[in-house]
């Protein structure tokens, strides 16, 4: 016969009370056990001892005729000193899943197009200073070429616009 050490739910809605019971198996959470050995009292605060009650001297004893403890209840014996219990590392743990992986990297490339528009438009505005004070220098020696280029330049432009609203 399989003999575990396990919980068995008590107490009334919304306040549980557990009994740490040895029971077959097969048996169901709540029902027929075969010896009592402590209690759980998942409603009092952490440091209070009454929180966990345990009768270690039957659990060493269950314990050598083999009955396997839940995760739970491997928890309290191992508190308590009767068992000692492996750590579990689970590095995956604090990770994000998969959906709040893609919303960070959205996040992330609004951000970086951002900060590009920023130094995009700060270059922009810096950059036409500096051009307009390189050009005057030149446009000074040769003012007569100068005035021409604006010329033929606008001469197009103003054809343009008539040309789409006769289109249009």
């Amino acid at each position: 016969m399989a003999v575990a050490i396990r919980l068995s739910r008590g107490g009334a809605k919304k306040r549980p009370y557990y009994r740490i019971v040895v029971s077959d198996v097969r048996s169901p959470r709540d029902g027929k056990y075969l010896e009592q050995i402590g209690t759980y009292n998942p409603m009092l605060a952490k440091d209070d001892p009454a929180r966990v009650s345990l009768n270690e001297d039957r659990a060493r004893y269950w314990l050598g005729v083999g009955a396997k403890p839940s995760d739970r209840v491997l928890r309290f014996l191992d508190a308590a000193g009767v068992v000692e219990r492996a750590p579990r590392n689970n590095p995956k743990k604090g990770e994000p899943g998969e959906a709040a992986r893609e919303r960070a990297e959205e996040k992330a490339a609004k951000l970086a197009e951002a900060e590009e528009a920023a130094k995009a438009a700060e270059e922009a505005a810096n950059a036409p200073a500096e051009e307009v004070v390189a050009e005057e220098a030149p446009a000074a020696e040769e003012a007569p070429a100068a005035e021409e280029a604006p010329a033929a330049e606008e001469a197009p432009a103003e054809e343009a616009p008539a040309e789409e609203q006769s289109e249009g």
